[in-house]
C-alpha cells in the first residue's frame, strides 16, 4: 500500500520551475528548505506536485491568497555575497541549530 497518492495530475514541467523560482524568491534553497515553512508534504518537499497543489502554491506564493499575518521569511544572500567575518559566534550558532545542526562549544 503506497503512502500519500497525488489526486491529480503532475505538475507540468514549467509549472515547477515557476515554482522553484518562486521558493527561491521567497529565500529558501529549494522546495526542501521551504518544506516547514509552507506547509509542504515530503512528496511536494521532493519536488512532485499535482496542477492543482502548483496553481495554489504559485498564487500563495505571488501573494493573490496571502496571508499578512503570516510571517515572511528571511531573504538569503547569495552565497558568493556571504561574509561571515561580520557574525558573532552566537548568531552563527543559532543559524545553524535553526536548520538542525547540533552546535557546541570546543
Amino acid at each position: 500500500m503506497a503512502f500519500e497518492q497525488p489526486k491529480g495530475l503532475p505538475a507540468s514541467h514549467r509549472q515547477v520551475k515557476r515554482l522553484l523560482g518562486l521558493v527561491n524568491d521567497a529565500g529558501y534553497a529549494g522546495f526542501r528548505d521551504a518544506r516547514g515553512p509552507l506547509g509542504l508534504s515530503q512528496r511536494q518537499g521532493n519536488g512532485k506536485f499535482t496542477r492543482d497543489e502548483a496553481d495554489e502554491l504559485i498564487a500563495r506564493l505571488e501573494g493573490d491568497d496571502h496571508d499578512p499575518s503570516a510571517p515572511t521569511p528571511p531573504a538569503r544572500p547569495a552565497v558568493a555575497d556571504v561574509s561571515l567575518s561580520g557574525i558573532s559566534d552566537e548568531m552563527l550558532a543559532a543559524e545553524l541549530q535553526r536548520r538542525g545542526w547540533v552546535v557546541m562549544e570546543p
